[in-house]
């Protein structure tokens, strides 16, 4: 662990390459990054005692369960050695990350639910502790809770916040997915009543689950409360797949009733064009400075070249 962290700390060598020379997963490396950030003590390196005072032991408040697709990086086997601290977990092929999560939904036994994807984690060792009290008191009527979302570039800086409160959110929530799936809780009944994420949609299957509930339905933010960290070259996140996720976007509108698309859906779209082009255009190191300045000549702080 330690040669790891001093490798890409101090050598700043990609941390792809650090994973990859260390059998790392990608994701679990920049948690581990993360943890590290947070808690760089001496202690951080040391290995913890064996015996069965020290041994992992699953908390009856919360459960963790893990969807693995399948991984050959060596994933499977860090489960296995920590299996003790799973409520769940299988590693096998899957259609994708609504079919995965699909597979997890009927061996949750807790009240609320929390999706995390494989380079996304809670931003602090408290941060279930500091739910927990608002959860407690948001069902019923509320089914859908969420924080912020800290958006962070590859080396772990904090880019972007993003989550506001539901009394704006929700003005243009049909339009636009603008809440952050990675920072939301649900209560097991919004699928009980709802069903299963549909497995035809590969990014957006999580705004057209919420447009179920929330078309009609309340949400409740907590202010002030950064629930998770998402790598912004994530899947949602990355240029790339923007006009992919947009198209999904319109298509869960289509499937709910609202055909004709918004000024906002089409203004996002435009944006989505602008950001493809120029990182075709200019490549991966200067396009994000354009993205930069678009954002400054409108009025918006920079974030995409921030560390």
């Amino acid at each position: 662990m330690y040669e790891a962290l001093r490798a890409y700390f101090l050598d700043a060598r990609p941390s792809q390459e650090v994973a990859r020379t260390f059998g790392y997963s990608p994701g679990s490396f920049r948690v581990l990054c993360h943890q590290f950030r947070r808690d760089p003590a001496p202690q951080f390196f040391a290995s913890p005692p064996l015996g069965p005072q020290t041994q992992p032991k699953k908390s009856p408040a919360r459960e963790l369960i893990v969807l693995d697709g399948g991984s050959t990086d060596g994933t499977r086997e860090i489960l296995q050695r920590r299996a003790a601290e799973l409520a769940y977990w299988i590693s096998e092929p899957d259609r994708g990350i609504y079919h995965a999560w699909n597979k997890g939904l009927p061996h949750g036994r807790g009240e609320w639910i929390c999706f995390l994807g494989a380079d996304d984690y809670l931003w602090a060792p408290d941060t279930l502790e500091r739910l927990a009290p608002v959860l407690a008191r948001a069902y019923p009527p509320v089914r859908v809770v969420y924080g912020q979302v800290a958006l962070v570039n590859e080396r772990g800086g904090e880019m972007q916040r993003v989550g506001e409160d539901w009394s704006h959110a929700r003005k243009r929530f049909t339009e636009i997915m603008c809440l952050p799936h990675t920072g939301l809780m649900q209560h097991h009944t919004l699928f009980e009543a709802h069903g299963a994420f549909d497995e035809s949609f590969r990014v957006g299957g999580d705004y057209e689950m919420l447009l179920r509930e929330l078309r009609a339905g309340e949400a409740l933010f907590v202010p002030e409360l950064v629930v998770a960290g998402m790598e912004y070259n994530g899947v949602s996140t990355n240029p790339a797949g923007s006009l992919r996720l947009m198209r999904e976007f319109r298509q869960a509108q289509i499937k709910h009733g609202f055909e004709r698309p918004s000024w906002r859906w089409r203004l996002a779209l435009w944006k989505a064009h602008l950001r493809v082009w120029l990182w075709r255009s200019l490549g991966d190191r200067i396009a994000p400075y354009a993205f930069d300045a678009l954002r400054v000549l409108s009025g918006k702080k920079p974030y995409w070249t921030r560390q």
